[in-house]
């Protein structure tokens, strides 16, 4: 009898998720679509998400709470920077939540959102939407579409 093959790293796998915030609030899903193919261990995905994954086998389902160290990271104080309202455009009139694309001097173009505005200045914040976040994750294995090569085959 053949064991099960089980994700590893260095591994292409195909999986159907459902990313949801600790209030049950779901922000992501594949399951409309066709499911998400990834190579462990490349850094294509966030971390826990990789590591929820090895050990898999394919047809298993399991629900990962991923912290935000392991996610989108810490919620960085560095990554806001507040301006004065007469440094924006006058056809944009800024508001909460909004998200702006900003020219960096020698970093090429970066998503921001507008975390507060008042009467004379408009706090705009460089950090991923999820950091910050702890994350729950119900994954399915679809399949390994290719496994790693084998350091030694026996």
């Amino acid at each position: 009898m053949q064991a099960m093959a089980q994700a590893k790293e260095g591994d292409t796998v195909r999986v159907h998720y459902t990313g949801k915030l600790e209030d049950g609030t779901i922000f992501d899903t594949s399951s409309e679509g066709s499911p998400l193919e990834f190579t462990i261990g490349e850094g294509e995905i966030i971390p826990g998400f990789e590591q929820a994954v090895i050990g898999m086998e394919p047809g298993e389902a399991k629900t990962a709470r991923i912290p935000p160290e392991k996610a989108y990271g810490l919620h960085r104080d560095d990554m806001t920077l507040t301006v004065d309202r007469d440094q924006f455009p006058d056809d944009i009139n800024p508001e909460p939540g909004q998200q702006l694309q900003i020219q960096q001097p020698g970093e090429g173009t970066a998503i921001v959102t507008i975390s507060d505005v008042s009467e004379s200045t408009v706090t705009l914040d460089a950090n991923h939407p999820l950091a910050g976040q702890p994350l729950a994750f119900d994954i399915h294995l679809v399949d390994i579409v290719q496994q790693a090569p084998s350091a030694r085959q026996l």
